[in-house]
């Protein structure tokens, strides 16, 4: 594939199967993660791979969050927050780690660490995998920032599903970029 097409057809795909990625494709994922735009390199991100017995330990952590945040959540609502943490046989738990510089503000880190998950999901295309990318509220819940031991300056940025395509791609919407664009003269 070559980059052109990658940059304008990458596509989520949200119906992903085993096998986990190789550990070839696992390192071309996070060598291109590690490319991502970093001032001051500062290296602001860090990676959690959640597989096999994990993913079953991330649907109960987020179980837990939505039972804190609603105490009379139903026994079936629990079970579909647990099940989604089994629809891909990877996720990678992007945080920001952010670090205290003057030159380099939070949101900086942040949006590099952004950047980074993004470059994953380029490489994931470009390896023939499939993944997608959510974030949600469980992202931001004391409960599960606890669970991956966040400071309160650490962001996690999100979850990429990465696993094998099922299906077809999704139709990509058609844009315009003059619809984004704004000149100043």
């Amino acid at each position: 594939m070559d980059a052109r097409t990658l940059l304008l057809e990458r596509n989520s795909h949200g119906k992903l199967e085993g096998p986990a990625p190789e550990a070839s494709q696992l390192d071309t994922l996070y060598r291109a993660a590690l490319r991502a735009p970093d001032h001051k390199g500062l290296t602001p991100w860090r990676f959690v791979e959640i597989v096999g017995e994990g993913r079953a330990r991330l649907g109960e952590l987020c179980a837990r969050a939505e039972r804190a945040r609603k105490p009379d959540v139903s026994e079936g609502k629990l079970d579909s927050i647990r099940q989604k943490a089994l629809r891909a046989p990877l996720i990678i738990a992007v945080i920001a780690k952010v670090v205290d510089n003057a030159k380099v503000p939070r949101v900086e880190q942040v949006v590099s660490a952004g950047c980074a998950a993004h470059a994953m999901l380029y490489a994931a295309q470009l390896e023939g995998l499939g993944a997608m990318w959510r974030t949600g509220d469980f992202a931001h819940h004391p409960i599960v920032r606890e669970g991956f031991g966040l400071s309160p300056v650490d962001e996690l940025v999100g979850f990429l599903y990465i696993g094998h395509k099922t299906g077809r791609d999704k139709r990509l919407p058609v844009l315009d970029p003059a619809d984004f664009i704004e000149r100043w003269d």
